[in-house]
């Protein structure tokens, strides 16, 4: 090889290395360069999604209201019958049932016919009735011949005495008939068929009776259940350390699971004077309007005990929405779509499912619910 033929190698060879070298500084320099551009920086406690972000799917928003701020976490409830509106209808005597003449949802008037009853029995006591009545109505006729005897000094005293005790005695037993049939609240018709009446006004909320049922007083049910729906009563078993923050007349908010967010108002009527040995808890009954129907007795409910008529707002959120940083709690509004802040809130009572906040929310804003944690993360990991 001749020596003008190894210079020109040698010179292609230092150009190709000096190519590569080149190549190999311009991919080091690429990210440095890309580094120092500057990236704007994200509000703090502020995190946004574009509108198709797969991370919103993950989240539940809800707009929050604000109520009467309660004394302690809400306990649960039942919801029963005004005993003091209702009334439980039996047979006053056996018998069999002939006809019904009301069904469950009637509306019956006080009096009214709810079933047809033939009664042997009070056939019985309406015989009697009568025979007394006719033997007080011969005595008194014989008494009454007796005096005008004795008036006229026929009839020796002895026999116009004992003719006067004799009418004294039917009459007691005319009487005594009378008040039998009478306290079987059962009064019909001469062959012993009688009407079971309605005590009181209201709606037929329960029927235990068929037609063709022998029926008796001593039943375990009742035949027929009357009562005014429009008054309910809502009983709460109360734990002892909740016992001093309730008292007469206070008023309190009950939720079903029926109607979910719906909130019925009730007031308390009475408090009990003794604790259950076994539960340790305090039987507190409150009075609530029924008047458009909604709620039904034996229906279980969530019932809170508010601070006062001049009780402060505060909002109610689900656990859910709230997580702590140290001392402080925390929850997540949504500003516009997509766009969050994480925002420092006061809890001033806490629950085993909800807590109300009374600082660091409005009414109306809307809260995330779930997914607070996610977003957490989020405001977390932007803060890097």
């Amino acid at each position: 090889m001749t020596k003008q033929s190894i210079l020109v190698k040698a010179a292609v060879t230092a150009a190709l290395l000096g190519g590569a070298f080149a190549a190999v500084q311009f991919v080091r320099a690429a990210p440095e360069a890309k580094a120092a551009v500057p990236k704007a920086a994200a509000q703090p406690g502020v995190v946004s999604f574009a509108p198709n972000a797969p991370q919103l799917a993950s989240l539940k928003v809800e707009s929050v209201v604000a109520t009467p701020l309660p004394v302690s976490d809400a306990v649960n409830g039942r919801v029963a019958y005004d005993e003091n509106v209702t009334t439980r209808v039996s047979s006053p005597v056996a018998g069999r049932v002939l006809a019904l003449r009301a069904e469950v949802g009637d509306a019956v008037a006080r009096g009214a016919v709810l079933a047809e009853i033939d009664s042997p029995e009070l056939a019985t006591a309406e015989a009697d009735g009568r025979k007394a009545q006719a033997d007080e109505l011969r005595k008194r006729l014989a008494f009454e011949r007796a005096r005008t005897l004795f008036e006229g000094e026929v009839l020796a005293r002895k026999d116009y005495e004992l003719a006067d005790a004799d009418f004294q005695q039917a009459r007691a037993e005319t009487r005594r008939a009378s008040l039998h049939t009478k306290s079987l609240n059962a009064g019909g018709r001469d062959d012993g068929r009688f009407g079971l009446k309605a005590p009181l006004a209201g709606v037929v909320a329960d029927r235990q009776i068929n037609p063709g049922q022998e029926v008796r007083p001593d039943l375990a049910n009742a035949l027929f259940v009357i009562s005014d729906l429009r008054r309910l009563w809502v009983i709460v078993d109360l734990p002892e350390g909740s016992a001093a923050l309730v008292r007469k007349g206070q008023m309190a908010t009950l939720e079903t699971d029926a109607y979910p967010g719906l909130r019925f108002s009730a007031r308390v009527e009475r408090v009990g004077l003794a604790l259950d040995p076994v539960t340790r808890r305090i039987q507190v009954r409150c009075a609530v309007d029924n008047g458009d129907g909604k709620l039904k007795p034996e229906m279980f409910a969530r019932v809170s005990f508010l601070a006062g008529a001049d009780a402060p707002l505060a909002v109610p959120l689900p656990n859910t929405s709230l997580f702590a940083e140290g001392i402080y709690s925390y929850a997540f509004v949504e500003k516009r779509p997509g766009v969050f802040e994480k925002r420092r809130v006061n809890v001033k009572v806490r629950g085993h499912e909800r807590s109300f906040v009374d600082a660091g929310l409005a009414a109306g804003e809307r809260v995330v619910t779930e997914g607070a944690f996610l977003l957490n993360a989020e405001v977390a990991s932007d803060a890097q």
